[in-house]
């Protein structure tokens, strides 16, 4: 059981009454201005979420306009800085929001293209919020007009079952939510479309729990056509950085661990006793 885990555990053993969660809803998005108004709107009917935040990670549309439009607090990267950096704006800003009276909130990352099947979300919220889980993932029902081959999917499914013991079925959703402890343990996170990959293995790694979660979620998906093999090999080339940066970090590690007692210093014999 992770630290902040038994630390809810306990609190809720106690006598005083303790504050009730709050959830933030983080967005990253480019270009969605077609979508993300129906997302946010969605997003804000959630049971316990309090605070939609957009980050509108270098748009050309009117995205941060229409998001604000519907109720979102948004922040905006000037140019495009990738999913991962947009992430990690988000959960900044959500932490500047928390105080200290109240435990921090939730953090339900969603993708930008959900538009009213966002609020089907809401089934992440509950293993977190109970404690059974430090991280839930949402597993989407097939989705109109998809035409990968499971290729990307296989390598990350494979790759986070030999490097956690864990197997997870949809390794690459990004609809998930997770503690503020399991995020910061998570950081930095992987670049581009590996973030998901690189998020799971570490968090499995270092003790966290993560669940998959059906969820009826419904976004724009990948098609055949060359756009969308461009797509997915983007999405390989970002996804196998991620596993290999990871390996090299566990043979690192490794190899610090072995050498860590003979770089000690030797021990000084005792001098005799004068007389």
């Amino acid at each position: 059981m992770s630290p902040e885990r038994r630390r809810r555990s306990t609190d809720a053993s106690t006598s005083s009454p303790v504050p009730a969660q709050r959830v933030a809803v983080i967005i990253p998005a480019k270009d969605e201005s077609r979508r993300i108004a129906a997302t946010v709107r969605a997003a804000r009917a959630i049971p316990l979420v309090d605070l939609v935040l957009v980050v509108d990670d270098g748009s050309e549309d009117a995205t941060q306009h229409v998001a604000r439009d519907a109720g979102a607090v948004v922040v905006r990267h000037s140019h495009n800085r990738g999913k991962a950096s947009a992430m990690e704006t988000g959960a900044a800003v959500v932490a500047m929001r928390d105080t200290d009276d109240r435990p921090p909130r939730l953090l339900l990352f969603i993708d930008g293209d959900l538009a009213e099947s966002a609020v089907n979300a809401a089934p992440l919220v509950g293993p977190v919020l109970g404690g059974s889980a430090d991280v839930s993932i949402a597993l989407l029902p097939p989705q109109a007009g998809a035409g990968g081959r499971g290729i990307v999917v296989g390598l990350a499914r494979r790759s986070i079952q030999s490097m956690t013991g864990w197997t997870p079925t949809q390794p690459l959703s990004g609809m998930r939510c997770l503690t503020r402890e399991a995020f910061e343990a998570a950081t930095p996170l992987a670049h581009g479309w590996g973030v998901e990959t690189g998020m799971t293995i570490d968090l499995v790694r270092k003790g966290f729990v993560a669940v998959e979660v059906p969820c009826d979620l419904r976004h724009r998906a990948s098609g055949s056509d060359l756009r969308g093999q461009l797509h997915r090999a983007a999405q390989y080339r970002d996804v196998l950085l991620a596993i290999n940066a990871r390996k090299v970090r566990g043979i690192a590690g490794t190899v610090r661990r072995t050498l860590m007692p003979s770089r000690r210093s030797p021990r000084r014999p005792a001098e005799p006793a004068q007389d």
